[in-house]
């Protein structure tokens, strides 16, 4: 009897010890600067090979690698793709966070779950932890610098301020509304659109295989809101119904969670205007779903959210994201989608899985 008691007492310890462990090797629930998170990405092409790789794709203009995790089941195929970014704003440090957790919450979710795997079979998901790395790296420097937004890049001749906002510099409608030619503002869209590495970057890599692509998520922060195109007023997306009606799906699937509201529509509609955006230029190149999302809070701290609040973040930004990834999935692959059940499945399987306002 004292011996079966012990063996089970050494077996819990043991059970205790291995969770220990694995959130000693990374911690979802905090902050991470760049090394930390270069090195996690590492990791994870390490833990799962075959179906994570590190893809390098462009340069910063500090000359920093920009890198992405390409995570999919090889089938010998060729496969759609639905792409996530996050960090474009260096001071918004929930977006990363929500990029790492997303990829490991896929990466434990398919190996149990036949829906993940069959997504994971027919697409493959190309996350960008951060974009704006150059930016990011200048936020965590101090804390005169934790705000900073743009990127690194000097001003043009006779500028003595230093960055650009590169959700401003796509060539999407570029420099026409909600857009500053000052360089020093926080909105600077640059001197010409695709001004800046970062932007050319994305451009070339997307425009490549856009035809792959179904869908392209950019996270953010702050506002809790789900953006659909088009930031200017004078513009309409064709499918703008079928965005909405997914959209508002998503911020469903997101109030289940924790009770959060998110709120649905254009950037001119819920927001303000603006012009030179990613989620506008994916739009325009034909990707049909295209979203920003605008994590917690919505204003009581701002792009200073605390740790204490990444979790719960995460969890329901995890349960939109795969609404719309479940919809655009079922839309591509099965023919035609019952909304009810994605946004069912969707809240199941997150729940089963986790238990100056310029955005």
């Amino acid at each position: 009897m004292l011996n079966s008691v012990g063996l089970s007492f050494m077996l819990l310890l043991s059970a205790v010890g291995a969770a220990i462990v694995e959130r000693v090797g990374y911690d979802y629930y905090k902050y991470h600067p760049m090394p930390e998170i270069t090195n996690w990405m590492t990791q994870m092409e390490k833990d799962y090979p075959g179906v994570v790789s590190i893809v390098n794709y462009g340069k910063s203009y500090e000359g920093r690698t920009i890198s992405l995790l390409k995570i999919g089941l090889n089938t010998g195929e060729k496969k759609k793709a639905i792409w996530m970014d996050c960090g474009i704003h260096a001071r918004e440090w929930i977006a990363p966070a929500f990029c790492q957790y997303f990829v490991s919450q896929i990466l434990q979710t398919y190996k149990t779950d036949p829906k993940m795997e069959q997504m994971m079979k027919d697409m493959d998901f190309y996350v960008t932890p951060v974009l704006n790395v150059d930016g990011y790296i200048y936020s965590w420097k101090d804390n005169t610098t934790r705000l900073w937004r743009k990127n690194r890049s000097p001003g043009p001749a006779g500028c003595d301020c230093y960055g650009t906002d590169l959700n401003r510099n796509f060539e999407a409608n570029w420099g026409t509304i909600g857009v500053s030619f000052d360089c020093c503002s926080q909105t600077y869209c640059g001197t010409k659109p695709v001004s800046e590495p970062e932007t050319q970057s994305v451009m070339n890599f997307l425009a490549s295989r856009k035809d792959d692509f179904l869908c392209f998520l950019t996270i953010h922060s702050y506002s809790q809101l789900l953006l659909i195109p088009f930031g200017h007023p004078d513009f309409t997306a064709n499918n703008y119904d079928e965005l909405m009606e997914v959209g508002l799906g998503a911020a469903e699937a997101i109030r289940k969670i924790h009770g959060m509201e998110y709120i649905v529509g254009t950037s001119p509609a819920v927001l303000y205007a603006n012009s030179g955006s990613s989620r506008d230029w994916a739009r325009m190149q034909g990707i049909p779903l295209s979203y920003t999302f605008e994590l917690r809070d919505n204003g009581t701290f701002g792009f200073e959210l605390p740790e204490d609040q990444i979790k719960p973040t995460c969890e329901e930004a995890y349960s939109g994201a795969l609404h719309i990834i479940t919809y655009t999935h079922d839309k591509t692959f099965n023919g035609a989608v019952v909304t009810a059940a994605a946004t069912l499945w969707t809240v199941l399987l997150a729940v089963g899985v986790t238990g100056a306002n310029l955005i």
